[in-house]
C-alpha cells in the first residue's frame, strides 16, 4: 500500500493482530470502561468495536530517496525461535513476496534503520540460509543508534539469559559481523531531509524518523506509540516500554511539536491507513 505524503512512502505489512487485549498492551492498562469512552473505541480501523479488542499491524516503511532506498523496521522475521509469542515463533510471512509487490526485491534496499532493537522491529535483518542466519538486504547500510546498541550489549553482559539475546544473537549480531551495521548519533541526518531524533522511554537509544522535503513532513514514530489510542491517552504507557516515565514524556512532547501542523505521523503498529494528521481537542490531541 502506497502512503500519501512528503516522500515516496509504502507500507509491507508483515501480519496483523485483530485480537489484541487491553492488558497485552497497556501497563496499568485503562479499563475496559475507561476505554469505551476514547474516540478511538468506535473507529473500526483501529478496534474489533464488536470483541473490544485492538487491532496492530506489523510492518516496515520503505521510502524511495535521491540517494536510494530506506527500509524502517524489520518486523518479526521466519523462521525465528520466539516460543514466548506464538505469533512470531517459527513463522513462514509473505513479507519478501510484499516486498516484491511493492516493486523491490532486498538487493534493492540501500539502507536498513530500526528505530530500536526489540524483536518485531529487527527480524529482517537476516534470513536462515543454510542453517545459518545471514544479512537479507546484503547491499543495504544497516544504521542503528549507538546508544541503543551500546544499551543492549551492556544488559547482555550483565544478564547473558535476558529474553532478548535471542533476537539480538540471530537477528542483529549476523549484520554486526558482516560489516554491514553503521553506528550513528541519536540525532543524526542519515539521508537528506531525513534525521533520526532522539526518543528516549520505550528503549534507552529509542529514536523516531523525521523526513522533510520542501516544507512537508512525515514522523515515523515507531512504537513511541504502539496504538493510535495513545494520541488521545498520552498517558497510558505500553507495558513494553523499559522507562515509562520516560516514554509517556517522549509521547506528550512529541504530540505538542506536531499537534496542528501538517505532519503525517505513521506509526509501527498503526493498521488501516497508517498515517494520521494529530490535531487539538478541547481535551488534549485528536486525529484525522
Amino acid at each position: 500500500m502506497k502512503l500519501p505524503g512528503p516522500f515516496d512512502i509504502q507500507r509491507v505489512q508483515e501480519f496483523e493482530w485483530p485480537h489484541r487485549q487491553l492488558d497485552f498492551l497497556f501497563l496499568d492498562g485503562p479499563t475496559p470502561a475507561a476505554f469505551a469512552q476514547t474516540r478511538v473505541a468506535r473507529d473500526a480501523r483501529f478496534v474489533n468495536v464488536s470483541a473490544g479488542t485492538l487491532i496492530m499491524s506489523f510492518h516496515s516503511f520503505i521510502v524511495r530517496t535521491p540517494q536510494g532506498v530506506l527500509l524502517v523496521d524489520s518486523c518479526v522475521g521466519n523462521n525465528k525461535e520466539r516460543p514466548m509469542l506464538p505469533e512470531w515463533h517459527q513463522q513462514n510471512f509473505p513479507y519478501l513476496e510484499r516486498l516484491k509487490a511493492a516493486g523491490l526485491t532486498p538487493d534493492d534496499i540501500d539502507f536498513v534503520c530500526c528505530t530500536h532493537l526489540h524483536g518485531d522491529h529487527i527480524g529482517w535483518n537476516t534470513q536462515l540460509e543454510n542453517g545459518c542466519w545471514v544479512p537479507t538486504f546484503k547491499n543495504a547500510r544497516y544504521l542503528l543508534a549507538a546508544d541503543e546498541v551500546r544499551y543492549w550489549e551492556q544488559l547482555f553482559v550483565e544478564e547473558p539469559d535476558s529474553m532478548y539475546w535471542q533476537g539480538w544473537q540471530d537477528s542483529v549480531l549476523p549484520v554486526i559481523e558482516a560489516g554491514l551495521v553503521e553506528r550513528v548519533a541519536n540525532d543524526h541526518e542519515i539521508l537528506e531531509g531525513i534525521r533520526l531524533r532522539p526518543a528516549p522511554g520505550h528503549t534507552p537509544g529509542n529514536v523516531v524518523i523525521e523526513l522533510e522535503e520542501r516544507g512537508r513532513r512525515a514522523l515515523l514514530s515507531g512504537d513511541v506509540l504502539h496504538h493510535p489510542v495513545q494520541i488521545e491517552r498520552p498517558e497510558w504507557s505500553s507495558r513494553f516500554d523499559l522507562d515509562p516515565v520516560a516514554a509517556r514524556h517522549t509521547r506528550q512532547h512529541l504530540l505538542e511539536r506536531i499537534a496542528d501542523t501538517d505532519t503525517l505521523l505513521m506509526g509501527a503498529h498503526f493498521a488501516g491507513p497508517s498515517a494520521l494528521h494529530v490535531v487539538s481537542a478541547h481535551d488534549g490531541f485528536d486525529y484525522k
